[in-house]
């Protein structure tokens, strides 16, 4: 049989503890959340990208490729502007299939 002891000193001193952050600044969380696509979209904002969406069950409309600049990402979005006509397109992730870049891309 287990036996556990209640220590009020100790719990107080837990809820006084700061976090501790590695010497990278970044929580261990933070490092494991970069890596989704619209905080990489994000670290390359200001980039030209080709974005290849697919629209299933769709007959008029079933795929769509938009090269341009990135504007900005979200949780279920991205915002790429046409440098050519100046056109944005609000794009939702949910069709996003990849990315491709012509440069270097940035990631964590």
């Amino acid at each position: 049989m287990v036996q556990y002891y209640w220590n009020p000193a100790y719990a107080q001193q837990m809820q006084q503890t700061p976090p501790q952050i590695p010497a990278g600044g970044r929580p261990p969380q933070a490092a494991a959340e970069e890596s989704y696509i619209e905080n990489i979209l994000r670290l390359n904002k200001g980039k030209l990208a080709t974005l290849y969406f697919t629209f299933e069950n769709n007959r008029e409309w079933n795929s769509k490729v938009i090269t341009g600049i990135i504007e900005a990402a979200g949780r279920d979005h991205v915002i790429v502007s046409d440098p050519k006509t100046g056109k944005r397109y609000l794009m939702l992730m949910i069709y996003l299939d990849y990315v491709t870049f012509d440069e270097e891309i940035n990631y964590l």
